[in-house]
């Protein structure tokens, strides 16, 4: 049987790895770092790990199900996670399958396969594969967006931001409230000599804990619908939380869930206390000042951007993957229309999803490879459906702000439901 390539041994990288040989699918993983665990190995050059990073969604909702985790906490920091993929593999023997500290570098299409080469501790080599499954993880590029003006100070990306003593005495501008500038902020009250958050837009606040409960584990059943559900948790949130507005937020100008909530309220307690202050969007550098929209200005030392991260696929022509704006238009942002030999894994992005949706994804594509070398006609079957019928709404219902950080996201319950449904049709047509 053919050998497909695996990019990345973080959680998309394994559970890839895990799905293919469960099928007898023979697997060669790459991953530029030493070990495994992606993102979560504060080690790995290119993670964007930091001291204080925990889990937002709770560590339930978030395990691979066939593997529970060995811990009672309910939202575990990076290195418990980190020895969790290291346990994972482990168990599952997928070690062994990666080739660590080595780098791809370039994918190139040739005899109905692709070429991977790669940079590794005996230098460049080329092998080929069957087809290739992208699981490099979605948060290694910073988004750095340009700014009017010069700024005298350091600007960094929370990319490379790892403890809070490079805040220590500095004047602090965080640019970007998603979850790690609202964790950043949090962590620089304590150590800055001031701290100030620019926002260009409002959020919703979602405590960890609701009822006494971590709150992604409420309302685990059948989903409410989304406009029901929108209704009912903006209700129970401005009971547990108030109006961010009052604390200088700009008022949302969407639903809530129309973009990613913030799993942080630690901010509003700080916001109350005046331990920080929310600036409105940034306007321009001006030697150590920034000028902010609304006229107001301010010195600082060090501006850190939480401004997010691009998809990065940088070894691969993006006509191969069908880029459309900020991502490539897969079906079920996994498989190319063209069926070219190469896949997608985790590039997704929902509240509640965890590594389990990510698992189902993997298990989707090792059937489908499966169909490929036995059963062609199968797997025939399984391509004109992607290529002849409607592609499904993963949506949910839900109208997603239109950013580019938004491109790759879906409601976790449509997407689940349709990695489901592929999958029944894929085995009934045996």
């Amino acid at each position: 049987m053919d050998t497909y390539a695996v990019i990345g041994a973080g959680p998309s990288g394994l559970a890839a790895a895990r799905a293919l040989t469960t099928l007898g699918i023979p697997v060669d993983g790459y991953e530029a770092s030493h070990d495994v665990g992606g993102l979560w190995d504060i080690g790995n050059p290119r993670s964007s790990m930091y001291e204080s990073a925990h889990l937002i969604s709770s560590r339930t909702t978030t395990e691979f199900r066939e593997f529970p985790m060995r811990s009672d906490v309910d939202y575990p920091g990076h290195r418990e996670l980190h020895r969790y993929f290291r346990d994972y593999a482990e168990h599952f023997g997928l070690r062994p399958l990666f080739r660590f500290g080595t780098r791809v570098t370039r994918l190139t299409f040739r005899d109905g396969g692709w070429d991977v080469t790669a940079v590794g501790p005996d230098g460049e080599e080329t092998r080929w594969y069957r087809g290739v499954v992208l699981a490099n993880g979605t948060l290694a590029e910073p988004n750095v967006p340009p700014f009017r003006g010069e700024f005298a100070g350091e600007v960094r990306h929370t990319s490379a931001y790892r403890s809070p003593d490079i805040l220590a005495g500095k004047r602090i501008l965080i640019v970007g409230a998603g979850n790690s500038g609202c964790d950043i902020a949090v962590d620089a009250v304590h150590h800055a000599r001031s701290v100030d958050l620019s926002v260009r837009r409002g959020y919703y606040f979602v405590p960890r804990y609701l009822f006494g409960r971590p709150s992604d584990t409420l309302n685990q059943g059948r989903p409410l619908p989304a406009r029901l559900k929108q209704a009912v948790d903006s209700r129970v949130l401005r009971a547990f939380t108030g109006d961010p507005a009052r604390f200088g937020f700009p008022k949302p100008d969407y639903r809530i869930y129309e973009s990613h909530p913030i799993v942080n309220t630690m901010i509003l307690n700080h916001l109350g206390q005046g331990d920080l202050r929310i600036r409105p969007d940034v306007e321009r550098f001006d030697g150590s000042a920034v000028r902010f929209r609304d006229g107001s200005a301010d010195d600082y030392d060090l501006v850190l951007l939480a401004t997010g991260y691009r998809l990065d696929y940088p070894f691969v022509d993006r006509a191969h993957l069908h880029w459309r704006g900020a991502a490539p238009r897969l079906f079920l942002h996994m498989f190319p229309p063209s069926f070219n030999g190469l896949f997608v894994l985790g590039m997704i992005e929902a509240s509640g999803i965890g590594w389990q949706g990510r698992y189902e994804q993997a298990q989707l594509l090792a059937a489908y490879l499966r169909a490929v070398e036995t059963d062609p006609t199968r797997a025939a079957r399984f391509r004109a459906r992607v290529t002849g019928s409607p592609w499904p709404d993963l949506s949910g219902g839900y109208r997603y702000l239109a950013l580019d950080r938004m491109a790759y996201y879906v409601n976790k319950d449509a997407y689940r439901t349709a990695l489901r449904r592929e999958q029944r049709a894929l085995d009934a047509s045996v």
